[in-house]
Order: C-alpha cells, then sequence, then structure tokens
C-alpha cells in the first residue's frame, strides 16, 4: 500500500480506540450504524443513549469536544432538507410558535437528523482514530472485492497531485490576466477542465504502464498483515452490542 498517509480527520494519539485493528473499528462502526438506522423514530431516548456511547468512544480515543463537533458541520446539506420536511411533507398539521407544520414531517427531520448526526458522528470518529492507509488495509482484511480497494487506494494516492495540477493551472490562468467572471468565461474553465482529465487518463496510463513492468497482475500484495486478538474484537463489539440491546429495548417497549 505504500508509505502511511495522514488525513485531515485523522487526530493523532495514544490511545486503546487508535490502537484497535482497522477492521474492527470498520466492523463496529458499520454495526452500529446498521442499528441507529433500524431503531424506530419514536424511541426519542434511544437516541440519546446512542449519543452517550458515542461521547463515551469519544473520550475514550481523547477526541476533544470541539474536535468532533467542528467535523459534524459536513452534514448542513441534510440539516437544511430535514428543516423543510415539517412544511413540504402532508399530513396532519400542528403549530409551533404560531407556524403551521406537518406531524409527519415533524417526525421525518427528527429521523433524519438525529440518524444522521450520529452516523457522521461514529464516521468522524473512526475517521479521527484511523489513517487512511490502515482504512484501506481493514477493508482488505474484510474481504472487500480487491478492485475496489485497489480503486479507493489510487484515488487516495492521487488526489493529491490532481489537485496540484489544479492549482498549477489555476494560477497560470491567473499569471495570464484571466478572471472567471461570468457566463463569458465558462468556456475556458471547460477547456481546462477537459486539458486536466486528459492529464489526469495519461499520467494513469503511465502509472499502469510502470505497475506492469514491475510485475502487477491484478492484485497488491499484503505488507502488512493485520489480525486481531479475540480481546480486541470483544473491545470493539461493544459498540454495536449495546447499541442493539438499546434498539431491541426501543421496539419493545
Amino acid at each position: 500500500m505504500g508509505a502511511g498517509h495522514a488525513h485531515k480527520l485523522y487526530r493523532h494519539a495514544h490511545s486503546p480506540v487508535h490502537d484497535l485493528p482497522p477492521h474492527c473499528k470498520l466492523a463496529a462502526v458499520f454495526g452500529f450504524v446498521l442499528v441507529v438506522v433500524s431503531t424506530p423514530r419514536e424511541a426519542v431516548w434511544a437516541f440519546a443513549l446512542y449519543a452517550v456511547l458515542i461521547a463515551a468512544v469519544a473520550a475514550a480515543a481523547r477526541i476533544p469536544a470541539g474536535f468532533l463537533l467542528k467535523r459534524l458541520v459536513i452534514e448542513v446539506p441534510f440539516v437544511a432538507f430535514a428543516v423543510l420536511m415539517p412544511f413540504v411533507v402532508p399530513g396532519e398539521q400542528t403549530e409551533i410558535l404560531g407556524v403551521s407544520v406537518s406531524v409527519p414531517g415533524l417526525w421525518g427531520a427528527w429521523n433524519v437528523l438525529a440518524k444522521g448526526t450520529l452516523g457522521v458522528a461514529a464516521s468522524v470518529v473512526l475517521a479521527s482514530t484511523t489513517e487512511l492507509r490502515s482504512l484501506l488495509l481493514g477493508l482488505q482484511r474484510l474481504r472487500l472485492p480487491p478492485l475496489l480497494v485497489q480503486i479507493a487506494s489510487f484515488m487516495i494516492r492521487y488526489g493529491d497531485v490532481i489537485a496540484g495540477e489544479m492549482r498549477r493551472m489555476s494560477i497560470a490562468r491567473r499569471s495570464r490576466g484571466f478572471e472567471a467572471r461570468g457566463v463569458r468565461q465558462w468556456g475556458v474553465l471547460a477547456k481546462s477542465a477537459g486539458a486536466l482529465f486528459i492529464r489526469s487518463y495519461e499520467r494513469g496510463e503511465r502509472v499502469h504502464l510502470a505497475m506492469v513492468s514491475r510485475g502487477y497482475t491484478g492484485t497488491m500484495p499484503v505488507i502488512d498483515e493485520v489480525t486481531a486478538s479475540r480481546a480486541q474484537w470483544a473491545y470493539a463489539g461493544a459498540l454495536p452490542l449495546l447499541a442493539l440491546a438499546i434498539c431491541l429495548l426501543g421496539w419493545t417497549l
């Protein structure tokens, strides 16, 4: 997989969560999100307990609350969608602060906000405690299709390269007095996008030829064989199992 690649969400620390094998964390987060989505929206107390579980994991991982909350901004589009639901979803009406809103829309908005926020929070905790290279190794360990893992690996590797190419092209345009002020400049931007695509495609061909010349046959060698003990699986499984117990109570109470 090459050298380690730290991303902006990753927060370096020494904690029990950081030390868990990546495939354990991936399985735990997937299980947790699956349980959260399966919880009835009327069980409001259950979502509060889910939030407590995420907060406990974040505390164990030594992730500051401010760091976690700032990363939740990514769900703003979902919040905007949820805010509109009480006004556009048909059904029984009620009044809140003198404004008529839909009861099914309110429940739908709550459902989107609660489950979306918990899912994003769990993903942020995962990203904050696991490097990208480790995430790819974890996906490989969980027997995700090798081709998908390789595509994700190359996307991560060369995303910064393509972004750097875009910056250089932007600097070149500005140095020639170009400023995108309106529709008239769209043609130049379209040509730049086409040139970037051609350069990226040619780079991909060169990289593929270089890999084939070094013995690439469609699969990448596994350099680090990451294994997990029963204790590590039990530690990682505590989150989804506790969430499952809460979910079952939510359906029965």
